[in-house]
């Protein structure tokens, strides 16, 4: 439920409200936008009078939500939300991020030079899996805790912020210096994990599950947010269908979907979606035509000889390329 103040509303009458509300059994989510007020109820709204709330003097309009995805819902937060990471890179709300880097951290050489470079041509967040789940149980894990390491002397070296995946609860405690916590296709509906992020207080990077729709993937935002942690970014990833010549089929669609649907901010990641490094600059400029709030690439300093999804991987002189046609494209749409 949705409840619409009016404009003039003061504090005292919001805190009044507010206290009502919850001795109902209900939580409100107030956001306040640019030109408005709005109450959004969390919980059972059912034994709620909605025209008792309309006759109230400071409230103009009362509205049920029939979407299961109430505080990542656009009708509860008009507003774009901007996540700010520590260093002032903003994400979402017009603000476009690079996020590049290898698939896996596989040597200190290896992450700090490609950290260096993708930096040179204009990322914002260092790329990086520690841990890398896999398929086959015989393919390369990932340099676990010694990962993280290293992507922390890379973020020492550099200055760029790191994003890496979180697998297990039990890790948690090693990501303590990590700036965005990755939540991998594989792991969108462990509900377990996405309950213990809600308390944390790091961004958390969504991935969309490898057959879910826009709804699954929201209430897997939902559960995040319910506890507490509303710093939640989208990532389009590409979804399984039965087209086999690309690795995924990349979900443009799902860019302006969600714009519609939720105030989270979106990136997309075309590696993952395509599985081919060749496709990979078309479909970032793809991304950012359809309004996507930033790309995150996969960026190798040798795909040939990479561990994990070198066939992915662009070179650093490709991203180079990359971030120009795409900086161009997002000049000519700003006009």
């Amino acid at each position: 439920m949705i409840v619409v103040l009016k404009q003039g509303a003061n504090e005292q009458q919001i805190e009044n409200l507010t206290r009502w509300f919850r001795a109902k059994g209900v939580e409100p989510d107030i956001s306040q936008g640019t030109d408005v007020t709005i109450m959004g109820l969390v919980g059972d709204v059912s034994k709620i009078d909605t025209e008792l709330i309309e006759a109230l003097d400071i409230v103009q309009s009362v509205k049920r939500v029939s979407e299961p995805f109430k505080q990542a819902n656009r009708k509860f937060h008009p507003d774009d939300t901007v996540i700010t990471l520590a260093n002032g890179t903003k994400i979402g709300g017009g603000n476009f991020v690079y996020m590049a880097g290898p698939c896996s951290v596989e040597s200190e050489e290896q992450i700090i030079y490609c950290a260096q470079r993708v930096k040179a041509a204009g990322a914002q967040v260092l790329r990086g899996g520690a841990f890398k789940p896999r398929t086959s149980p015989y393919s390369f894990q990932g340099m676990g805790e010694d990962g993280i390491k290293l992507l922390l002397e890379a973020k020492k070296e550099t200055g760029l912020p790191i994003v890496t995946e979180l697998m297990a609860v039990r890790h948690l405690d090693m990501f303590a210096d990590v700036d965005i916590i990755q939540v991998g296709a594989r792991n969108m509906q462990n509900f377990d994990l996405l309950k213990e992020l809600g308390h944390c207080n790091k961004p958390i990077l969504l991935k969309r599950g490898l057959a879910n729709t826009i709804q699954e993937w929201l209430m897997s935002a939902e559960y995040i947010m319910a506890g507490g942690n509303h710093n939640v970014i989208l990532c389009e990833r590409g979804i399984r269908t039965f087209e086999t010549y690309t690795r995924n089929t990349l979900d443009l669609s799902a860019v302006p979907a969600v714009h519609e649907l939720s105030h989270l901010p979106i990136i997309v990641d075309p590696s993952h979606a395509t599985g081919l490094s060749r496709m990979v600059p078309t479909m970032a400029m793809g991304a950012a035509a359809v309004g996507a709030d930033g790309l995150m690439i996969e960026v190798h300093n040798d795909p040939p000889r990479a561990k994990c999804d070198g066939a992915q991987s662009i070179t650093p002189d490709q991203f180079d390329q990359l971030t120009a046609g795409v900086n161009s494209l997002l000049a000519a749409m700003k006009g």
